[in-house]
């Protein structure tokens, strides 16, 4: 690996969902019940002050946590402290940090460059004016620069209003109204996008709840890594007045929960030209994790339109955008109204000073130091001390990755298929109550919990984002932390119904 990419081989998406099939098909693995009882004596003894804030917070804030993230077993986390590849929590507890926010901190948390200027920026300017500020035009030739597909970007508040935006604008452009979305990718959480989410074929019965149904009635699904199926649902649409855009997740849903071929974008980018539709790449996760020429670079693919988010504000808020084809992105022109056809869209704090400026000083730093490559190393490292693990413990667990995006997979409770494409919607709400599934998924929160108690920070217990902080020793002692689990993971016996 020498191109700056952080993926160093692409692994073919089938002898993936082999594993993981192979792992549905065994019984549930979990920490022993001795284990568990040790886990969560650690969470009431050494995490007391996190216990009492988050419960506190439950008088106030819908669940305890104001983010999705931030929701564990058997409670949320109160962090004080975040440098590098560490977190520190409210008790005093160190954990190494596999979460990085959920992708955007390449460089590791509260990288000191970047601070230092962010800081700077606020002494002198304030976060934010309402005005244009030079941090806007530097990021946008910032990102050009890398991704010269992306020849304009309009930044926005956040990754659900950049696909927003950027679906207005392919409706606009094409005089077409139907979007297709591959099942079980996340674009943000707007009406018509909660379909499909995390279980390819659920359609909107699972996450829709207070979503009226009218809103998913030009938007469609298809399988992961199917083209035969884009092909189908892109010539229905052509006899319903045609696709306005196809978007896709370029290293497969749920950032590569569910893989796709390498060819595969290469792939939809010609279906999306023969029926006239827009490609619109989600690079939110991807965009300067998986190289600075993204995923589009790294796969050879130009899109239409580009999602951004997280990254592009550096780790700080205000984070999204959409980048493509000037005859594109020049419809989001920013002003008071005119008889232009234009897509509308908004932002009150979006391009604000701060977060336009630290993404402009975090690409910067990512390029210097080469972070994308690094962190891809790490990934790979991880990755061959976690199959090593699995191996010495003879866990049918699966463990890949692509870069510096680490899938760790203990009970593959999101590797079902409903495939409601073939069946009535009528049998789809019976489905989602599979208790099998539900069972696998209480198994990846106490696996995650387990994690946890030994110090290790991971997004839901199955997904691991690496970073440049992460150099050889901080790896091998995550590798450490990791045996101490699974030596005492076996097939669970105790009841995981709720």
């Amino acid at each position: 690996m020498s191109n700056g990419y952080a993926i160093s081989n692409w692994q073919p998406a089938k002898p993936i969902y082999d594993k993981l099939k192979y792992l549905t098909s065994q019984p549930i693995y979990c920490v022993s019940d001795e284990e568990l009882a040790k886990v969560l004596d650690h969470f009431e003894t050494k995490c007391a002050k996190s216990k009492e804030i988050t419960t506190e917070a439950k008088k106030y804030i819908p669940g305890g946590v104001q983010h999705n993230l931030a929701f564990n077993y058997p409670f949320p986390i109160c962090v004080t402290k975040a440098n590098g590849a560490y977190l520190t929590d409210l008790d005093g507890n160190e954990y190494i940090d596999f979460l990085q926010a959920g992708g955007p901190t390449i460089l590791g948390s509260n990288y000191p460059a970047v601070r230092d200027k962010a800081i700077k920026l606020i002494k002198e300017c304030g976060p934010v004016t309402g005005l244009f500020h030079e941090g806007e035009l530097l990021l946008a030739k910032e990102i050009n620069k890398h991704m010269p597909n992306v020849e304009m970007f309009r930044m926005l508040g956040s990754g659900t209003e950049s696909v927003m935006a950027a679906i207005r604008v392919a409706r606009n452009a094409t005089k077409h109204k139907r979007i297709i979305k591959v099942g079980g990718a996340y674009h943000g959480w707007s009406d018509q996008m909660v379909y499909g989410l995390k279980i390819p074929g659920s359609r909107h019965f699972l996450e829709s709840h207070g979503i009226p149904s009218g809103c998913y009635g030009t938007t469609d699904e298809v399988r992961p890594n199917d083209l035969g199926m884009l092909e189908t649902m892109l010539k229905l649409n052509k006899m319903r007045g045609g696709t306005a855009a196809v978007l896709v997740e370029p290293v497969g849903p749920e950032s590569g929960t569910r893989p796709v071929d390498f060819e595969y974008n290469k792939g939809v980018r010609e279906l999306c030209d023969k029926y006239g539709a827009l490609f619109i790449m989600d690079e939110v996760v991807t965009g300067f994790r998986v190289g600075l020429g993204g995923a589009q670079g790294y796969f050879g693919v130009v899109p239409d339109l580009t999602i951004f988010g997280k990254i592009v504000a550096g780790g700080y808020p205000s984070a999204g955008g959409v980048g493509g084809k000037k005859e594109f992105v020049s419809g989001m022109a920013a002003g008071v109204g005119t008889m232009m056809k234009r897509a509308y869209v908004g932002g009150t704090l979006a391009a604000n000073p701060l977060s336009s400026y630290a993404g402009y000083c975090a690409i910067q730093e990512i390029a210097k130091t080469n972070a994308c490559e690094k962190a891809g190393l790490a990934g790979d490292r991880l990755t061959n001390g976690l199959q090593a693990l699995l191996d010495k413990y003879a866990l049918p667990f699966v463990v890949y990755n692509q870069g510096s995006i680490v899938h760790l997979e203990c009970s593959a409770a999101m590797s079902y298929d409903f495939s409601s494409m073939f069946l009535p919607a009528s049998v789809i709400p019976m489905l989602k109550e599979k208790p099998e599934m539900l069972r696998r998924k209480v198994a990846m929160e106490q696996m995650g919990a387990a994690y946890m108690a030994h110090g290790l920070v991971t997004l839901a217990g199955s997904r691991l984002y690496t970073s440049l902080a992460d150099t050889d020793e901080v790896i091998d002692e995550a590798l450490n932390r990791f045996e101490a689990v699974f030596k005492n993971v076996t097939v669970c016996t105790r009841n995981l119904d709720k």
